[in-house]
């Protein structure tokens, strides 16, 4: 299991046996690097045991709280949890700022205890049969004790629909994810799973001036980020040239002199699509010359791509049909060189309304208090026809959802229903408070589902793939409460996203970032598929003979001509070809049983 998790920690490996439990840990040593803080770590009076990934940014201030009833031979982190633990027991996880995932092993009660952080930053998969107790930070590792490598049927609709598994659901059956905000306690043979956290118990007086509400969001941040600049390794800064992580930047470069900052960009053979898919990576340039960083860039080709595909996908664990991925890992690998820590800037438009679906969810909103008569109409064109969609999972899978009619070209009939819409519908909408705006609420289930288990899950398995350890401290736990209790007409409205975070930071970030249009990180993966070895790569990839065990599952002789038609231009449709793309390479990868 070490082994196959090795990239996540190359600074040393250790093992903890005993009885009928067995730890092992890969570190990457960002606190405390001497010897004396290795993983698994013992407590002082042998009882605890615990391996943790992740930080706990405010262990200074508790470690000064817990100095009367322990007694530290560390300065690190790790060593705080025990602490903690023995101080306040499993209730220990309310006092952490932080990102992390961990196991702890109580001897005397004979009783193993795994917390996951509030937001869902750090990953924590287990497998429980009511014998075995696997987990890990990857999936990879629990397969390594001979767990089956069975394809779950339904989270395979899940994964066409919304292009990632919502958790608790995986791809393997009977692998999960630990939620985030919860805690399991296995004792007895009885697995007992529980949430500990959640943002509406957060009480924040929201100011009604405008300024001292700006004031509030920019200390709020200036805090955070200076919090997470804790470490013993260098630091850097991923910059992509939008709001987020430029106002990252502007807080890190007030506390941290000669920034390190990274970016990616894309060569292609025709000029205009390198100015398109090239426009961020400009901006960064623009951004980091202004702060007087010292800045790196690199570049990824078309032929590179091709090269990190497979890589990147094995180090997803599960598929995410995202091309960001090739990217992401190649940054990583280069950011590695010069620093252990980024910090990005993930988690804006999920708390402050970044993206243009709230916008249009707004307009939608105000569309439908317009008289029927007038509606009537008005509805002359099928885009004005979707702003008749009602708020709740209707909306929420029109923004989100794959469509039917593609799919019923790639899926055999059994893998298309409504499970998926019934699943975030019980889970997210049912019990919606009516009280609080759609788009609030649309914000909260993307902070709670595609945030973590699409955005952050990336995020985490590309930087880990190069043993870079990756912070994000725009998704501090008190950014997350202030934001949840920000009004919606603070951050979005008919003409403008991320309102209060823009107005925040008006005076600090250049001028030249406030007006630049909405883009999204995405690559050119529609290109790349233009390219004659990805069109070969593509082609034995959607063969019933790539891998024998997803033949049951697809519509083959429909999926070279999706392909063409997307190369000739007539159709778009690169979501659906990605998609199959990642699928089938992560089946034969991992040796997915049907």
């Amino acid at each position: 299991m070490n082994q196959a998790t090795a990239h996540r920690g190359p600074d040393g490996t250790g093992v903890f046996l005993d009885g009928q439990i067995s730890f092992g840990h890969n570190r990457l040593s960002i606190l405390d690097t001497s010897d004396r803080a290795a993983q698994p770590m013992k407590s002082n009076d042998g009882n605890e045991i615990i391996i943790f990934n992740g930080e706990i940014y405010n262990f200074r201030e508790l470690r000064k709280k817990l100095e009367a009833s322990y007694q530290f031979k560390t300065t690190s982190d790790t060593e705080v949890i025990i602490a903690a633990y023995q101080k306040w027991g499993k209730e220990c996880v309310k006092y952490f700022n932080g990102m992390f995932a961990f196991a702890l092993w109580d001897e005397k009660k004979q009783e193993l205890f795994l917390a996951r952080d509030p937001i869902g930053i750090k990953p924590l998969y287990y497998f429980w049969d009511g014998k075995k107790f696997i987990f890990s930070s990857e999936i990879k590792a629990i397969l390594e004790t001979g767990v089956p490598r069975q394809l779950n049927k339904k989270a395979l609709e899940h994964y066409f629909r919304v292009l990632y598994l919502p958790e608790p659901h995986t791809m393997f059956e009977n692998i999960f994810k630990l939620p985030p905000a919860h805690w399991a306690v296995l004792k007895d043979k009885k697995l007992v799973i529980e949430q500990y956290w959640k943002v509406e118990d957060e009480k924040i007086e929201i100011p009604s001036n405008q300024k001292q509400l700006e004031e509030m969001v920019r200390n709020k941040v200036q805090s955070a980020v200076t919090r997470q600049l804790v470490s013993d390794r260098p630091l850097g800064v991923y910059l992509s040239g939008g709001i987020d992580s430029s106002v990252v930047l502007d807080c890190m470069s007030r506390e941290h002199k000669n920034t390190d900052t990274f970016s990616v960009g894309f060569e292609l053979p025709i000029k205009e699509d390198m100015e398109k898919f090239n426009q961020d990576f400009y901006l960064a340039r623009k951004t980091a010359a202004h702060y007087g960083t010292r800045h790196h860039e690199i570049m990824l080709g078309e032929e590179e791509a091709i090269n990190l595909f497979e890589k990147a996908v094995w180090h997803l664990d599960e598929p995410i049909s995202n091309p960001t991925i090739i990217p992401m890992l190649h940054l990583a690998g280069f950011a590695k060189e010069k620093v252990a820590v980024v910090l990005g800037g993930d988690g804006g438009d999920e708390l402050f309304g970044g993206y243009e679906r709230y916008r249009l969810s707004r307009i939608a909103s105000v569309y439908q208090h317009i008289p029927s008569f007038f509606r009537t109409a008005l509805v002359a064109s099928s885009r004005l026809q979707k702003l008749n969609t009602p708020a709740g999972v209707d909306r929420f899978s029109l923004f989100l959802f794959q469509k039917d009619d593609i799919l019923k070209q790639v899926l055999v009939p059994e893998y298309i229903n409504e499970n998926t819409k019934q699943f975030f519908n019980q889970r997210y909408f049912q019990n919606w408070d009516k009280a609080m705006p759609f788009e609030s609420h649309f914000m909260n289930v993307d902070r709670q589902s595609w945030l973590v288990d699409e955005s952050l899950m990336r995020s985490d398995k590309m930087a880990m793939a190069a043993g870079l350890e990756q912070r994000v401290p725009l998704l501090d736990k008190e950014i997350v409460a202030l934001a949840y209790q920000i009004p919606l007409n603070k951050k979005v409205s008919y003409t403008n996203t991320k309102i209060i975070l823009k107005q925040a930071f008006a005076d600090r970030i250049p001028k030249f970032l406030l007006n630049q249009p909405k883009r999204g990180w995405f690559s050119p993966g529609a290109k790349w598929l233009r390219h004659p070895k990805i069109d070969q790569m593509a082609r034995e990839m959607l063969s019933p003979y790539y891998y024998s065990e997803t033949q049951s599952l697809f519509n083959w002789d429909n999926l070279i001509p999706i392909l063409k038609a997307h190369q000739e231009k007539s159709q778009y449709n690169f979501t659906v070809l990605w998609a199959l793309l990642t699928f089938q390479s992560w089946a034969r990868q991992y040796k997915i049983q049907l």
